[in-house]
């Protein structure tokens, strides 16, 4: 019901956020959808700070978005997976540009193993890179906006955040930690009078990235694989508006409402768009 207001209220709001002077920062913007943001928000006028292992990538990202009209794009390499990295790389674009006034959180990591076939390092490894590595982001930048009352936390979670799904009993706990996450810091944004502070949390079912591996939907009018361009384009979109929530697609939403349905008829639905054979093929071989 919250999110079917939200998004009337963010369809007639004439409000949009100006991006224009921003600096704004991207974790895994080398590839895929933190690239194809990167790219959006190039001829806004923002200075863009891209955050990525990838080195190589990284700078074909910045000269692709120098191409498209950025003026000011710097490149940093930065494991996200290592607390210590995360920090000494924040206090270098402190100081060497400024403070970050739109925080994009969108590094992650999906390995689609069975529960008993993962190891406690995959686990370990999952969860620093999808959901420690935003804690220290944030932790690293909001500071710098909480003094000045102004900012915007943007985190990538996912539809797998909502409920369990098969293949994914590393992935979906930690982008449900983000969830819980995000919406405990806007709690307390709220209750201690910082308004001013914005946050997205971003949930996408599957996008056609180098993390899907080649998943491919078995109903695509249904739970569409969508193209990263097209991803970012609402993730820039929703954004502007400032909305606390993107879910998509529209079927998603379904999802969002599994503490009021049994869970028999989530495990229908999965067999409906036969989801366990998606993965099994996308992720199934050694």
């Amino acid at each position: 019901f919250f999110l079917l207001i939200e998004n009337i209220f963010c369809i007639f709001s004439p409000r949009k956020k100006c991006f224009a002077g921003e600096i704004v920062l991207i974790t895994g913007s080398a590839h895929g959808i933190g690239r194809q943001v990167a790219l959006k928000l190039a001829p806004l006028g923002v200075t863009l700070v891209l955050w990525d292992i990838d080195d190589e990538s990284n700078k074909e990202t910045s000269r692709l978005a120098q191409e498209k009209g950025a003026r000011r794009v710097f490149v940093y390499h930065c494991d996200c997976s290592k607390r210590e990295e995360v920090y000494e790389q924040a206090d270098k674009v402190k100081k060497e540009i400024g403070d970050v006034s739109i925080l994009i959180n969108n590094a992650g990591i999906l390995i689609g193993k069975k529960f008993l076939d993962l190891t406690d390092e995959d686990f370990e490894k999952t969860f620093r890179i999808n959901f420690f590595a935003q804690i220290w982001t944030c932790r690293a930048f909001l500071p710098a906006m909480v003094a000045c009352n102004r900012g915007h936390l943007v985190s990538t979670a996912s539809a797998a955040g909502l409920l369990g799904l098969y293949r994914a009993s590393d992935y979906c706990p930690s982008k449900s930690a983000i969830i819980g996450m995000m919406e405990a810091i806007n709690s307390e944004l709220y209750h201690t009078g910082k308004c001013g502070i914005k946050t997205t949390i971003i949930c996408p079912y599957f996008i056609s990235t180098r993390l899907s591996k080649g998943f491919k939907s078995k109903r695509p009018c249904l739970l569409p694989v969508y193209d990263p361009e097209y991803a970012a384009c609402r993730i820039v979109d929703a954004i502007k508006k400032e909305k606390f929530y993107l879910i998509m697609p529209p079927a998603v939403y379904l999802l969002g409402i599994k503490i009021f349905i049994p869970r028999i008829f989530v495990l229908l639905l999965e067999s409906y768009v036969k989801f366990p054979e998606s993965m099994d093929e996308a992720y199934g071989g050694k």
